[in-house]
């Protein structure tokens, strides 16, 4: 079999990805004649299980510029850990440029609330709880790349463990414990 076969057939067999579109941009080159236009496509890619990837691309035809995107953010696929597979494990803040983005996690049944290119980074990670606010800069570049910063950061409790040499039931437990304390303070 060959390389370009075997590229195919891992496609093909891999997990179905979402796609969302974030934005499309009209761009000019201009040329002696007057001018050239062409599309800038922002796309994220994400298998709903905890990977995630963004892409960026620009063609003259609006269909080529979303496939070469496609392609750019599957191979740019970042894995992000999720807590009981429906929220982020801590709160966070990601930084790019002037784009700036909190992410905190929520209880069961919040939903994802969250401003525009946010939101598609979201859906396709698989997070189904989050609040989210986008301080600073909303173009949707910036915002994506500082959600995706925020989410490169995210630790699980398994892999800070680790880290510490310690189980996983201590981190937890101790989460859970300035949890409590911080929820009793705030009811006085």
């Amino acid at each position: 079999m060959s390389r370009e076969q075997h590229k195919h057939r891992d496609r093909d067999e891999g997990p179905e990805l979402i796609e969302r579109l974030v934005g499309i941009n009209r761009v000019a080159k201009v040329v002696k004649g007057g001018r050239r236009f062409g599309f800038a496509a922002l796309v994220v890619v994400g298998d709903g299980k905890g990977r995630v990837g963004h892409g960026h691309a620009k063609s003259k035809e609006v269909p080529e510029a979303i496939k070469k995107a496609t392609e750019k953010a599957k191979r740019k696929m970042i894995r992000v850990p999720l807590r009981e597979g429906r929220t982020i494990h801590h709160d966070i803040k990601g930084r790019h440029g002037a784009g700036k983005v909190l992410l905190r996690s929520a209880p069961a049944g919040t939903g994802i609330i969250a401003g525009g290119p946010m939101r598609a980074v979201f859906e396709a990670v698989g997070i189904q709880d989050i609040v989210a606010k986008a301080i600073g800069s909303n173009n949707p570049y910036s915002m994506i790349n500082a959600t995706f910063e925020a989410l490169a950061d995210m630790q699980s409790p398994r892999h800070v463990a680790a880290r510490r040499n310690k189980k996983v039931s201590d981190i937890v437990s101790n989460r859970e414990a300035n949890m409590m304390s911080a929820g009793e303070g705030s009811e006085e």
